[in-house]
């Protein structure tokens, strides 16, 4: 795979991301610019003209709860100006059609895509859906109230009512004045690849800050968590919102004392580089399972997304200001087993701290993130 092969994988990834993005913020219009003027779908309930299928999904979006279609394992295979990729997506949907019965519903799927690159653009020419399975429960999802600032989580929304789009359009704003109103790096190998590099290598180490934030949170890693924020950067996440320097500490210090266990996993990850700066939007599940106390034990599953600032300071990119957009939860008493049956067998346990497996991998090297 060449260096032009690896940018079309990225405006693929990139597309796909905003194609689930455009879904949950029920906006046709950005709907429609993932497709080609003639591309076209197939869900099985709607076949026919991508360009007339944005307006229908779109509408039912908006008049319902808030979604949030996770893509991820986007494997894609090129051949010249056309790729094909198979993308597992999980969806929550809330469903309040019957006013005294919702239901809150986690369906799991493939899209199976094909892509063109016309003019340069990557875009869907033709999608269609594949439905593996579902789990449906009773009752909704109520957002929080505002609350006090200092514990405030924003909450998302639909269209410019979204608080992760109102995040993103202010730092994006910052970023431009940072950057003279630069537009971005270049997406093309028009400079000979050098240019282009730079942002694919760019974009991996942004999305490596990702992961070794959810490595950093799940194993109470107070270093590691440290290490991907600058001095100065600033945190918004419900549970602490302040300045990033008291944030490694304080959260640790949480899982810690409250949770038997924590898992963030991550995936439709979006970014857009300008120059020395970049904003980025990534949709994370987080499983837990508090210690219950003097209280009955519960699992947790919470759905959202991180909006993310981050700046290149003398060659090394972190993150300037974090902001966690809540989208979804559901609570219910702990089924959490450990020692029982099948679970009993499988004693390679994650844990807190360098004792997890994670740390002995790859030595040294990777134990430093």
């Amino acid at each position: 795979m060449n260096l032009e092969a690896l940018a079309d994988h990225a405006a693929i990834r990139t597309n796909l991301a905003q194609h689930s993005r455009a879904v949950d913020r029920a906006d046709a219009a950005m709907l429609a610019q993932c497709y080609h003027r003639d591309g076209t779908v197939d869900y099985g309930f709607f076949e026919g003209a991508a360009a007339d299928f944005a307006p229908i999904l779109a509408g039912a979006q908006a008049q319902g709860p808030v979604t949030q279609h996770r893509t991820a394992q986007m494997w894609i295979a090129l051949e010249g100006a056309v790729a094909t990729s198979e993308s597992y997506v999980m969806a929550y949907a809330g469903d309040e059609s019957v006013a005294d019965s919702p239901v809150q519903r986690l369906i799991c799927g493939r899209y199976l895509d094909r892509h063109e690159k016309r003019a340069g653009q990557w875009r869907l020419a033709h999608r269609a859906y594949v439905l593996d399975t579902n789990l449906n429960w009773s009752g909704r999802f109520s957002k929080p109230g505002l609350g006090p600032l200092e514990s405030h989580v924003p909450a998302g929304g639909h269209g410019s009512g979204d608080a992760g789009m109102a995040i993103l359009a202010t730092e994006t704003a910052r970023q431009r004045t940072r950057t003279n109103g630069e537009s971005g790096m270049q997406e093309a190998g028009t400079d000979g690849g050098g240019r282009l590099l730079e942002t694919l290598v760019a974009r991996q180490q942004i999305a490596d800050l990702t992961m070794a934030y959810c490595r950093g949170v799940d194993r109470a890693d107070r270093e590691l968590l440290a290490s991907i924020f600058h001095d100065d950067a600033t945190v918004v996440s419900g549970a602490f919102n302040g300045p990033a320097r008291e944030f490694a500490e304080t959260i640790c210090a949480m899982v810690e004392d409250v949770y038997e266990q924590t898992f963030h996993s991550i995936a439709n990850q979006w970014i857009e580089i300008s120059g020395e700066s970049a904003v980025g939007e990534t949709y994370v599940i987080a499983v837990s399972t508090t210690r219950g106390g003097g209280q009955a034990a519960s699992d947790t599953l919470t759905g959202g997304r991180y909006i993310d600032s981050f700046e290149r300071r003398e060659g090394v990119w972190k993150i300037a200001s974090r902001s966690f957009v809540l989208d979804w939860m559901r609570s219910e008493p702990t089924t959490r087993q450990m020692e029982e049956g099948l679970y009993a067998a499988l004693d390679l346990r994650g844990c807190r701290g360098a004792g997890d497996p994670v740390y002995a991998l790859a030595g040294t090297a990777m134990a430093a993130g």
